[in-house]
């Protein structure tokens, strides 16, 4: 039976290539995933050890917010000099030096822009002198309050060199500050930088006014352990000495905590690759189990034999299984060395994009071995496990029958379908409407599954009038009536191909009506609030938001034709023991003036020192009214207590909570991230916007636009998500047009004989093409528009679901579903070429007596 299965499998090398081409796609995506996570893990820890490797031991204050590096930026608060001097008395401590350095200094390029970082922190320092790591390539050391060095990698990106005058935005001023550029340092091993870290260093008093807005502090303490004193040992006494008020560790303990941050955010990039992974062999599934049904239905004769000369139904199964480990484990294997090929590129781009990663050396994580060979051998095994036991079911006596596929009813999987879909919605609606708890995602993603899977068995039902319908479009010549018959004459078999096109049409359909309801949304919540014509705002391409000098906004407000100006500041604090976004307000009045707050209790239009305004909503869920006392605890100083003095309207363009403009100065950012101009009746955009950039001339992190293109730019930042969605996603839709492939290769070759008669009766080659080119454009475009009402329609529950989040607004993307539904013919025109060329170059008499 080995034997037999064997040459069963060899004589049926293209179809089973085809299918198992799926899992490769798929099988590459997950060994991908891990290839690139393990590399970028490793390279990091390689450059956080090279970092820290200076460091015996770090005295850093604790945090006064602590914050994660989705949450945004983390302040630690800052040791005073007389720490560093309590340090130097501790024994076995060889050196000891103050440190100021933070993210958040910004170099002006020759270009007059702000240097970017996608990623990366741009840091300020103190020039603490060259080390074993650090080194001076050019030029010399800071020594006056005007003189800065860089790394190298900073200085090629802004195009400037040793003796040029530049820019600078620091952490405590958005405003333009020159500098003389008297040295560029590189990193032992011939380095520009540390991970693509940008990096501008100061004298030390500099520093400290421009980082950190004080006078002899620092951000922590390095000491370096002298001979015979372990890197714990001296941990140990450092602690003892400063106290508990501050963290110290031991440098390789640095390097692994900011290394467990970094992998913290791949990995949820790898479960985001993962996802998508686990979408492409879905569909590569449905191409799985359509093939090995075709071949099933196609070797009836054979496995009739078989079961007539004395093979029972275990041997016929196992038979047929084994053909798909065979596959599953080829497929497998060669997805895994594409995945590894795969990864490495992602690897080297993202390196790129970084500034120049150093990258680990390429490896290949035993989870990307395993994940490939279980993902791979699983989903084509399971995918073949229902032709395998339709197989064991043929009956001998079919072996003296013509080899037929007979048309069965179709009640069981109507019905099953209907049920699984009724659990896919119950799902969805348990998931969506917040009733799963902490299982929400799970139950989610458990309910769109259940109803792609659904919908697909309720796909044979819906085959034969839709596709009859759509067919009748081409009708109007032979090889069009030819086609429009073939694509319904197996209800089954075109529903899983068309199927495995649904899914993918349906995720990009359902993603792009969630997303344009959200811009609609907003764009029209924006619109209807916001009574400001102009805004100041910058583009966002780090953990820290473009800000700019706060001297602009009362600059403004004395311009003529401006009636009001706000400056919005924003940080996240503890309020009442809870982790909570606040903003503050440089004008107060413009609550109601500018973004249309009401008042619920309280005076809201102005604000004193010591007091805070509330939305209802925070004001319900911590029990707080006018009078209410509550402890706020900023990024930086000390907590302080503020009184409600005013509690307004919730709405999507309302904050938690507001304070004064006086808290600022304590906020990660004390400058404004985004200003509000009102002008005046009468006054013309045209002739203060002008105005209003000139101002802006030393803040060139941001812009003023008008309030239409503020609001369209950012309702576009959601196109770039929609974008990489659908290129990933794009991998599921290859798949399908494998499947399509596929199943008309199959159908070709179980129809030789009824070619070859068609052939013979007149039809020519070029209308034999026509009519596979038909039956392929049929299927696609009836699996597209599958995809677009179960897309459309779990969409629409989506946003249904979000209507209390501020999505109030349904939109259908009719011109992307319209030319989804072109690309779908174009699909099936594509897909039909090689079937359509071999169903042409049949040859007539072989086919007529072909059995």
């Amino acid at each position: 039976m080995f034997r037999a299965t064997l040459k069963s499998l060899l004589a049926r090398k293209l179809r089973l290539v085809l299918s198992g081409l799926a899992v490769v796609l798929g099988v590459m995506f997950v060994s991908g995933a891990f290839v690139l996570t393990d590399t970028l893990g490793r390279s990091f820890d390689a450059v956080f050890a090279d970092g820290f490797s200076d460091i015996d031991v770090n005295v850093a204050g604790k945090p006064k917010v602590a914050l994660s590096e989705a949450e945004g930026e983390q302040v630690a608060a800052p040791v005073p000099a007389s720490v560093l001097d309590r340090v130097r008395t501790v024994a076995g401590a060889a050196e000891v030096k103050g440190v100021v350095n933070a993210d958040g200094t910004r170099l002006i390029g020759s270009n007059g822009k702000a240097v970017t970082s996608f990623g990366p922190p741009q840091l300020g320092e103190n020039w603490l002198g060259e080390s074993d790591l650090v080194r001076l390539r050019e030029g010399r050391a800071p020594q006056a309050d005007t003189e800065i060095v860089v790394n190298a990698a900073l200085a090629e990106a802004a195009k400037v060199k040793v003796g040029d005058r530049v820019g600078v935005l620091t952490p405590m001023s958005s405003k333009r500050q020159d500098f003389t550029l008297v040295g560029i340092f590189g990193y032992s091993g011939d380095r520009d930088s540390l991970g693509g870290v940008n990096e501008v260093a100061f004298t030390t008093p500099v520093a400290q006014r421009q980082i950190l807005g004080e006078p002899d502090v620092f951000t922590s303490v390095a000491v370096r352990a002298a001979d015979g004193t372990t890197p714990e040992a001296l941990r140990d006494a450092v602690a003892a000495a400063v106290g508990g008020g501050y963290e110290v560790k031991t440098g390789e303990q640095l390097a692994a905590d900011a290394a467990a941050g970094l992998k913290e955010g791949l990995s949820f990039f790898n479960k985001i690759l993962l996802g998508f992974a686990a979408v492409a062999l879905l569909v590569g599934t449905f191409l799985i189990l359509n093939t090995f049904s075709i071949i099933v239905a196609q070797r009836t004769r054979e496995l009739a034999l078989m079961r007539a000369i004395g093979a029972g139904r275990r041997q016929i199964i196992g038979s047929v299984v084994l053909e798909a480990v065979a596959v599953g484990l080829v497929a497998s294997a060669l997805g895994l060395a594409a995945g590894i090929g795969v990864g490495a590129l992602l690897a080297y781009l993202f390196g790129k994009l970084a500034g120049g990663l150093a990258l680990a050396e390429l490896g290949v994580p035993p989870a990307a071995v395993i994940g490939a060979f279980g993902v791979g051998l699983v989903i084509t095994v399971v995918a073949a496990l229902l032709p395998a036991l339709r197989a064991s079911r043929i009956p001998p006596i079919a072996a003296m029958q013509d080899v037929a596929t007979p048309d069965r009813p179709l009640t069981r999987v109507t019905i099953g379908g209907a049920v699984v879909t009724a659990i896919g919605a119950t799902l969805l609606f348990l998931g969506l409407g917040g009733h799963a708890g902490d299982q929400t995602l799970a139950t989610i993603l458990g309910g769109v599954l259940f109803a792609f899977i659904g919908v697909a068995l309720l796909t044979p039902l819906l085959s034969r009038p839709v596709v009859a319908l759509l067919g009748s479009i081409f009708a109007w010549s032979v090889p069009g009536k030819l086609g429009r018959l073939n694509s319904g004459r197996n209800p089954r078999r075109t529903a899983i191909t068309a199927a495995a096109l649904m899914v993918g049409i349906a995720l990009v359909t359902g993603v792009t009506v969630i997303l344009d309801s959200a811009k609609g949304s907003i764009s029209a919540l924006a619109a209807d609030t916001i009574k400001a014509e102009l805004v100041i705002s910058g583009a966002q391409s780090g953990p820290r938001p473009p800000s700019f000098d706060p001297a602009v906004l009362d600059q403004a407000a004395a311009l003529p034709g401006v009636r009001l100006v706000d400056g919005e500041y924003g940080d996240m604090a503890v309020v009442g023991g809870k982790r909570t976004w606040v903003a503050a307000s440089s004008n107060v009045a413009a609550l109601q003036q500018i973004f249309g707050a009401k008042a619920t209790a309280g005076d809201i239009s102005r604000l004193g020192p010591d007091q805070m305004l509330v939305s209802s909503d925070t004001a319900k869920a911590r029990g707080l009214s006018v009078g209410s006392t509550v402890a706020v605890q900023l990024s930086r100083g000390e907590a302080r207590s503020y009184t409600v003095s005013g509690i307004y309207e919730s709405s999507q363009l309302t904050n938690p909570v507001t304070l004064p403009p006086q808290a600022t100065r304590d906020f990660a950012i004390p400058q404004p991230i985004q200003g509000f101009v009102q002008l005046a009746p009468g006054a013309r955009v045209a002739d203060v916007q002008p105005q209003v950039e000139r101002l802006l001339a030393d803040s060139p992190e941001v812009s003023v636009a008008d309030r239409d293109a503020f609001i369209k730019q950012q309702a576009g930042q959601l196109d770039g998500l929609l974008t990489m969605i659908q290129i990933l996603l794009a991998l599921a839709i290859v798949i399908a047009v494998l499947g399509i492939v596929n199943t008309l290769a199959l159908s070709v070759l179980e129809r030789t004989r009824e070619l070859g008669l068609l052939r013979a009766i007149g039809l020519r080659r070029g209308q034999t093409m026509r009519m596979i080119t038909v039956e392929a454009v049929v299927i696609s475009v009836f699996g597209a528009l599958l995809g677009v009402a179960v897309g459309t329609g779990l969409g629409a529950a989506v946003v249904r679901a979000l209507k209390d989040e501020g999505i109030t607004d349904l939109i259908l993307p009719w011109r992307q579903m319209g030319t989804f539904l072109v690309l779908a013919a174009i699909v099936g025109v594509v897909a039909a070429v090689l079937p359509a060329i071999r169903a042409a170059r049949i040859n007539v008499l072989g086919a007529i007596a072909h059995e």
